[in-house]
């Protein structure tokens, strides 16, 4: 588990390539470490298609093995559209563009911080 607020944010680079380099849709990444006691980041990210969605949990999935970085755990129902990986200081919430749409994720953390992305990527 990082240790230190910069390895969790390489932490959150690296799972932020890992969908940027399987072509995740809209990525977002929002700070929720002074709203939430559960996880510092979310990052929320729209898949294109059911087998897209699979190919970006495992991608997140190596990166956090890869990483050495424990996973909590994995929450999904067959065909629901939206998954969640938790790996304890980010959870990152994989949708389909529909269930994205309809749950509004980034409504419901409107006091968060936006982390651009970009950024994020460019940083590494």
């Amino acid at each position: 588990m990082p240790k230190t607020d910069a390895d969790s944010r390489l932490l959150l680079q690296h799972c932020c390539q890992a969908l940027d380099d399987k072509k995740a849709v809209e990525l977002r990444v929002l700070d929720v470490s002074g709203q939430s006691s559960i996880t510092n980041y979310l990052v929320i990210a729209t898949a294109t298609s059911s087998p897209h969605l699979k190919a970006l949990r495992q991608a997140v999935e190596d990166t956090l093995e890869d990483e050495h970085a424990p996973l909590a755990g994995v929450e999904y129902s067959h065909d629901s559209g939206w998954l969640v990986v938790d790996a304890f200081e980010l959870m990152v919430h994989l949708f389909l563009p529909e269930q994205r749409d309809h749950f509004r994720l980034e409504s419901l953390w409107k006091d968060a911080r936006n982390l651009d992305a970009r950024e994020l990527l460019a940083a590494r």
